[in-house]
């Protein structure tokens, strides 16, 4: 889901995975994709279309949802995304997750150390929105469109999603380190990630998630956050 240009993709499938489909909505991503699965000498399938359309267009379910590295903070409905997610997997089917800590984009981004500038959570209608004259994958060509657009999603938010939409929870873990230099402080930390420096105050920089569709109805409550009376 969100596969952009396919790279996790294409590794999925080299890695043994009897079949792969990558979903992304940019008919750009998902030419570079096919081009890469091609050079790369492999069997993977591609279909471009809008996420919240993911069902229909792919038409059948799945053993794995896998979901990584810059992909709900896209997305204005995490709750909706879950539905997504349950709808495409099959009766005990897996979802994984790996994403960036929402705690790590409550921060501002190019301030000169940790310096809070958003709050926990973001409304849907009020996205975080700014312009950004380079892409974030370290490209130097210049954006044609600038504009960015991102929520915030709290981890409760993202687990009571991933509940109310029939999955149960296998494991929440949280990570020191991310796969992109989300500040310009950021060092390398092993193998493509990024850390803080040593002198920098440690905060979570990414989480991760698995859950399993269940195989017969969802919880008998819905889990909605709910406002706390102040006493």
């Amino acid at each position: 889901m969100q596969c952009h240009i396919g790279l996790d993709t294409i590794s999925l499938k080299n890695l043994g995975a009897g079949s792969v489909t990558g979903l992304d909505f940019s008919a750009t991503a998902i030419a570079a994709a096919r081009d890469f699965a091609a050079k790369a000498g492999s069997d993977v399938r591609f279909v471009e279309a809008p996420l919240f359309e993911a069902v229909e267009a792919l038409g059948r379910t799945f053993d794995i949802a896998y979901v990584t590295w810059g992909s709900v903070n896209w997305l204005d409905d995490v709750f909706r995304w879950a539905r997504v997610v349950a709808d495409l997997l099959r009766p005990g089917g897996r979802l994984y997750l790996a994403e960036g800590h929402p705690l790590m984009f409550q921060c501002d981004r190019k301030a000169s150390a940790l310096e809070f500038k958003h709050d926990w959570r973001t409304p849907i209608a009020r996205p975080l929105a700014w312009n950004e004259e380079l892409t974030y994958t370290g490209d130097d060509r210049i954006l044609k469109h600038p504009r960015y657009y991102e929520w915030i999603h709290p981890i409760s938010d993202v687990v009571n999603a991933l509940i109310s939409a029939g999955l149960t929870l296998d494991f929440l873990n949280e990570h020191d380190t991310v796969s992109w230099q989300h500040f310009s402080f950021a060092v390398r930390a092993g193998k493509d990630m990024y850390g803080l420096p040593e002198n920098s105050p440690k905060i979570p920089m990414a989480y991760s998630i698995g859950a399993t569709k269940r195989s017969v109805g969802k919880v008998p409550y819905l889990i909605t956050p709910k406002a706390i009376e102040s006493h």
